[in-house]
């Protein structure tokens, strides 16, 4: 359904939709404003080819998929050569709760997260180790997918990303040099991602339901770590069929042979990634509650468990660390994560469903297709029952013709006999603007959520127009400024080879 809007409404031409128009009984959301983008642009591109929008959710799945693989066979091989790195691949691709994101949870935006993180730690690795340019801005390219990706995750993945950055920044020499292409990715990365996340915080206030969820609420019982159930109940429910927290078999003998290693050869890598493994694993233990109410804005990551993203990830690396150019240990350990994870790569139940099931459907189209009424505007009164008209007269006769109805834009020839006011049944937010033959009324929000405006005696065009607010703006030039010094930058070392 969040496709369907998505593509709506950037087929009328809008670059970046912030507005799912037919959401909250018609009245529309600003969901987009919110909520990751770029699993949409990517279903948009599928759905344009001809698929349907459940086929395009799935070759979403499919191409997230081999892209994380691709990746982090890249970036792992460059600690463990290509038997390692293969082996390494294997281990993320085949890790069950990589499986239980796409499988259970359905959660697009995450696994396209889990795809394009190897592919920065890949880049920063390479550009550290080769000092060329065009690496560093690869990183910053995959920084910002990784935000345009999935915000919670990015949150969670770029604090991974920094101790890897201080790692690495121990191995390195001209330490100063560092920290500045360190901190050049950085902004070059968030600065390109600022049409998402800038509004979102900033705009934060004019929506509910956002924080929804208590961490603590959410722990995951000491053994489902080890082995639960594959089921669609979620966490917080103790009951059968609960969805799965398991880290995976394999994973946990990756983990142990990896301190069998370190014991012998005490690698820094090795020792790095064991500990940021117990650490992580103790942030989704229930021992780390007092951790998890002192952290600030906590909350927004909802659930410990998706901390499992981060262990699939460090429990996968090291795998690839125990093949040492030995094939037949790489065949062993490929054996046994396939052999483990397979029976995982499967729905619970399944369904056999058309695009056309869910558009029929009010508890699919009615709502604001999120828990807890989330990303309603705070005026809205969400008792509102749908309405035929996005443009009815309040107190005046007045004849309303509207001849271009779109989900962002709103024209109507208005032929009043007095004075009146226009209500627009759309909800209100911030961005929401009325023209009257080309000149700007003042509007009013009632008690229902919806805005209102005079209009004048006589006939009058009337646009209601869905812009940008000047956070958005200065968000999108941030992005084109950095664009632009990207290319630069890439020109720049063209350049100096050419010279060469």
């Amino acid at each position: 359904m969040r496709f369907n809007e998505f593509y709506k409404v950037l087929s009328t031409g809008t670059i970046y939709p912030r507005w799912a128009p037919d959401f909250n009984n018609g009245f529309g959301i600003p969901l987009f404003n919110y909520v990751y983008p770029l699993p949409n642009y990517v279903a948009s591109f599928f759905h344009l080819l001809g698929f349907s929008f459940i086929d395009s959710f799935k070759l979403n799945m499919i191409a997230a998929s081999l892209t994380g693989s691709v990746f982090f066979f890249l970036w792992s091989r460059r600690y463990w050569g290509q038997l390692g790195g293969l082996v390494s691949s294997v281990f993320y691709t085949f890790s069950p709760y990589h499986f239980l994101d796409i499988y259970v949870r359905g959660s697009v935006g995450e696994v396209w997260a889990l795809a394009l993180f190897p592919g920065l730690l890949w880049g920063f690795h390479t550009f550290i180790q080769t000092k060329q340019r065009k690496f560093l801005l690869i990183s910053a390219v995959f920084l910002f997918l990784l935000i345009m990706s999935h915000n919670i995750l990015a949150v969670v993945f770029f604090s991974f990303f920094f101790m890897y950055a201080l790692l690495l920044l121990s191995e390195t020499k001209n330490k100063v040099s560092y920290v500045k292409h360190f901190l050049l990715i950085v902004i070059l990365g968030f600065s390109l991602s600022a049409p998402f996340w800038l509004p979102a915080i900033l705009e934060t206030k004019y929506v509910v339901g956002l924080n929804i969820s208590d961490p603590t609420e959410h722990f995951p019982k000491l053994y489902q770590l080890i082995y639960s159930s594959w089921g669609y109940g979620f966490s917080g429910e103790d009951r059968a069929g609960q969805m799965s927290f398991q880290i995976g078999i394999a994973n946990l003998i990756a983990v142990f042979g990896a301190i069998l290693l370190v014991i012998r050869d005490k690698k820094k890598e090795i020792i790095f990634f064991l500990s940021s493994f117990v650490f992580f694993l103790f942030l989704i233990t229930p021992f780390s509650s007092e951790i998890w109410e002192s952290i600030p804005f906590s909350s927004f990551i909802q659930f410990p468990w998706r901390l499992l993203s981060i262990l699939i990830l460090i429990s996968s690396f090291l795998a690839g660390s125990l093949v040492q150019k030995r094939p037949l240990v790489a065949l062993f350990l490929i054996v046994l994560t396939v052999s483990l994870g397979i029976r995982y790569a499967k729905a619970p139940f399944h369904h056999l469903r058309n695009d056309n099931y869910y558009f029929t459907k009010c508890n699919f189209t009615d709502g604001t297709n999120s828990p807890g009424n989330a990303f309603n505007t705070i005026w809205f009164d969400k008792s509102l029952k749908k309405t035929g008209r996005r443009l009815t007269s309040e107190t005046a006769e007045a004849k309303i013709e509207i001849f271009e109805n779109r989900s962002t834009l709103v024209k109507a020839n208005v032929d009043s006999n007095t004075k009146g006011k226009l209500l627009v049944n759309i909800a209100y937010f911030p961005g929401w603007k009325v023209y009257i033959n080309d000149k700007e009324p003042k509007i009013k929000v009632n008690d229902k959520g919806l805005f209102e405006f005079d209009v004048p005696k006589g006939k009058s065009l009337v646009a209601i127009i869905f812009e940008d607010t000047n956070i958005r703006k200065f968000s999108a030039l941030l992005s084109l400024i950095s664009l632009f010094l990207m290319i630069g930058l890439f020109m720049k070392e063209k350049s100096i080879k050419i010279k060469k």
